[in-house]
């Protein structure tokens, strides 16, 4: 499909964000004008992108998918890298959502026009125009590599997880791996016995409890295709009990030495060495961190030929990589397992609102939504996995069907009463902030102990939903028009105010 030069609707990215916002827009209104562009010459987003072995979701599969499009053949409960992958591709062919897909079209720039009420949009296929925009581009999407002195002067090969290098055989390497974090504990011990030594730099250690996973047999999947009805009764099981975690991670973080408990008895169970098993144990509550889940993980940091440097990396030679006491380590290959920008995404940089700066400069280091979604002084303009809807508990992909429902509610409520633009009113998306603010307070995302990449540069958390879901759903069930600066489609363009009575013409 090649780009058109003036679109209704324009979604930006086609991984579970952008789909869940063109499925649900068009199960609304199949004749909606709405286009996707990819920068990827395919879609899946975050499952397309990270290929590294062994990755694999960690929150049950059949929570992690759409609820208008289960699928029963998921082959484990958590399911791993290639059948995301084949499932979110599966998606766009059920649904006919391909020929709404621009593929190897990256967007450039995003600026909203006043005059027009639409945004002009630069993207590697050329220019379009767009009456409303939705940024589905994830908060886990741009690798972060750290600036470390010497990484020029390495004579081995450097990759990050995410774009990981599946030409470079990794067999009998002396390979260091930085970051000990959601990816390398999937990673790790799927190279190790390739590997001639591993040598792993650990800056924080992270709790981590064993992964509940199981093959789903045969008859199990059979049911699930024939009789829908139990795969839907399992996936609101796996809700409810994973709502329950908000129990005790936010509601009642005194219960945490319970889970405490459990994890350094799994600890003590799985590592040998009293040493590794020291440098292993965290000093902060389970959960102010990303709780990792792993059967072998730790196993495989108590192996000999592996070494665990917890003093940090401090430079990189020709040959090899220096811890923060001094100590070289010749190796082959770096691998950095240091996560992404999820507090500084990409996309802030590209879109310009109503004054001419940019989202990036309105948020000043400390993203701030309306109900994660809308930001004053962006008209139009809908996010998805915006700030404060990330979970410790449960599967954003409720989260995002749950914004998709919001736009889709907007968009009816600017075709029903002739609006050209909605724009959030300050005073309301303070007013969520600050209730996002309090109910965090307590969280052991905020009061847990520790420094996570739940917190952005100005020190606040911008990443983590503080409570249920279930709220979050009900939210966003219905779009609040009354929180919005409202543009009239009429000739004269009369602008409401947020008790939608005209203002000025």
């Amino acid at each position: 499909m090649n780009l058109q030069e003036r679109v209704d609707v324009l979604v930006v990215g086609a991984g579970f964000a952008g789909l869940a916002a063109v499925a649900k827009i068009l199960a609304d209104d199949p004749g909606a004008d709405v286009v996707v562009i990819e920068r990827a010459s395919d879609v899946g987003g975050t499952w397309r992108d990270n290929t590294y072995p062994g990755c694999a979701c960690d929150v049950p599969t059949s929570l992690y998918s759409f609820s208008f499009a289960p699928s029963p053949e998921w082959s484990h409960t958590f399911a791993r890298q290639p059948e995301l992958f084949d499932y979110l591709r599966s998606v766009v062919e059920r649904l006919h959502l391909k020929d709404r897909i621009v593929t190897n079209c990256e967007l450039q720039s995003a600026i909203w026009d006043e005059s027009t009420k639409r945004w002009t949009v630069q993207t590697t296929n050329g220019a379009t125009s767009a009456r409303v925009l939705i940024a589905a581009t994830g908060a886990l999407s741009t690798p972060k590599i750290p600036d470390v002195p010497g990484i020029d002067t390495f004579e081995g090969t450097v990759f990050h997880s995410a774009t990981w290098n599946h030409e470079h055989d990794l067999t009998d390497e002396r390979v260091a791996v930085i970051g000990t974090g959601a990816s390398a504990v999937q990673f790790v011990p799927e190279i190790v016995d390739r590997a001639q030594r591993l040598t792993v730099f650990q800056r924080t250690p992270a709790w981590v409890i064993p992964r509940l996973d199981r093959t789903i047999g045969r008859l199990e999947r059979a049911l699930y295709e024939r009789i829908p009805a139990t795969h839907r009764a399992v996936r609101a099981v796996i809700y409810g009990y994973r709502e329950a975690y908000v129990t005790v991670l936010a509601d009642n973080p005194w219960m945490l030495p319970a889970v405490k408990a459990f994890a350094k008895l799994n600890l003590r169970r799985q590592v040998k060495n009293p040493a590794t098993r020291a440098a292993l144990t965290p000093d902060y509550a389970p959960g102010c961190k990303r709780l990792l889940l792993s059967n072998d993980w730790l196993p495989t940091l108590d192996r000999p030929d592996v070494d665990l440097v917890t003093s940090g990396l401090a430079s990189v030679t020709e040959n090899g990589v220096v811890e923060a006491s001094g100590r070289h380590h010749q190796v082959d290959t770096i691998i950095f397992a240091t996560g992404f920008t999820p507090t500084e995404p990409p996309v802030s940089h590209l879109l310009r609102g109503n004054d001419g700066r940019t989202l990036a400069q309105h948020w000043g280091g400390s993203p701030q939504a309306h109900r994660g979604t809308t930001v004053a002084g962006f008209p139009n303009l809908f996010l998805m996995y915006g700030p404060n809807t990330n979970l410790g508990h449960s599967s954003i992909v409720y989260m995002l069907e749950s914004q998709a429902n919001y736009l889709v509610s907007a968009l009816n409520a600017m075709k029903t009463r002739g609006i050209a633009a909605v724009e959030v009113v300050e005073s309301a998306q303070r007013q969520h902030n600050s209730w996002v603010d309090a109910e965090l307070e307590g969280t052991v995302w905020n009061a847990g102990g520790c420094s996570s990449w739940y917190l952005d540069a100005n020190g606040r958390n911008s990443t983590m939903w503080p409570t249920y879901t279930f709220r979050f759903r009900s939210m966003t069930r219905e779009f609040d028009l009354a929180n919005y600066r409202i543009v009239s489609d009429a000739p004269d363009s009369d602008t409401l105010d947020s008790d939608n009575e005209v203002v000025s013409a």
